[in-house]
């Protein structure tokens, strides 16, 4: 969604030429993005959690407000985007904004403060598309990180937090996008560290005043086939942290509702199950039965494909 030395996913929009350009534009971002200092923490309490959040709506309020300062109602309008668009965005913009403010003063003088960050974007047609991955994982991040909160107001806060997100989600996807709303009848949830290989990819550089985070960044998980669909043959790129054994067997575990479905990796080629559907993360591991932060090889690199009405894709 990464990061640093070689930590980078690549959020690769399927099927239509402006989503290619789209790809492009982040895979050339993400290879130049260098990985920002983070203080590591080994405990996982409230707090931790709570800042965890806090990194991710930081980032979401920057990725709002600059967008919103650089584009103009009439370039959204020049961009082929619904004339309400922007309007929306502002006011998920004011949610992010209002995210930061409620985490913030939960968390006291604990509060993480915002890094410095930097988005791809080039125009608000592009904007909107990672408006739709960066929610998406938005999701999953709250989806994943709420086993771990036991103070019970907190996860109540974190529940309501997670609606206003997926909502948030689903009006880009559909709405503005004019894909599904929704991946299917589950999201996805992802661990601290998928979801850090993602966001780190738009951080440049954090204070270093900032409170540890328990996380750490897999290496780069890039998709190499820029149009690909359920059922085919992608090839993907990585540079794994320590060399692998010779003969140790790879798998891409492309995780989908509460589930992942598993396909052989040979020669850095692997096929997409043919019924994934929506936005999907695909790491690369040891296992082909459970994958756990010690088995992740590299990843999550983010697929989206993307259906009509009918369940049919989009090709």
């Amino acid at each position: 969604m990464p990061i640093y030395s070689t930590v980078l996913i690549s959020p690769l929009y399927p099927f239509h030429r402006h989503e290619d350009h789209i790809c492009r534009i982040l895979s050339l971002a993400l290879r130049v993005a260098a990985i920002p200092h983070v203080k590591r923490a080994d405990a996982i309490d409230d707090a931790t959690v709570l800042n965890f959040a806090l990194t991710l709506e930081h980032l979401e309020n920057a990725f709002y407000s600059g967008a919103l300062e650089k584009f103009s109602e009439l370039d959204f309008m020049m961009a082929g985007l619904p004339t309400f668009a922007r309007g929306r965005f502002a006011q998920v913009a004011e949610h992010e904004a209002a995210h930061v403010a409620f985490l913030s003063a939960a968390l006291g003088d604990k509060a993480t403060q915002p890094c410095n960050y930097s988005f791809p974007y080039i125009d608000p047609k592009s904007f909107a598309g990672l408006s739709q991955a960066i929610e998406g994982v938005g999701v999953s991040a709250y989806t994943g990180a709420v086993q771990y909160i036991t103070d019970k107001s907190y996860l109540s806060a974190a529940a309501s937090v997670l609606a206003t997100e997926a909502r948030h989600a689903s009006w880009v996807a559909s709405a503005v996008n004019k894909y599904a709303g929704w991946s299917g009848a589950l999201d996805i949830p992802l661990g601290l560290n998928q979801v850090y290989s993602i966001a780190a990819a738009f951080i440049t550089d954090c204070p270093s005043t900032n409170p540890a985070l328990p996380v750490k960044a897999f290496p780069t998980l890039t998709v190499k086939t820029t149009r690909y669909s359920p059922g085919k043959t992608i090839e993907l790129d990585y540079t794994p942290a320590t060399p692998i054994a010779d003969g140790t067997a790879l798998y891409v575990a492309f995780y989908t509702g509460l589930s992942a479905e598993y396909a052989k990796l040979e020669g850095g080629k692997v096929v997409i199950p043919d019924d994934l559907r929506g936005q999907v993360y695909a790491v690369v591991t040891t296992n082909n039965t459970a994958v756990d932060d010690g088995n992740i090889i590299a990843g999550p690199a983010i697929l989206l494909l993307e259906f009509n009405s009918a369940g049919k894709l989009m090709i």
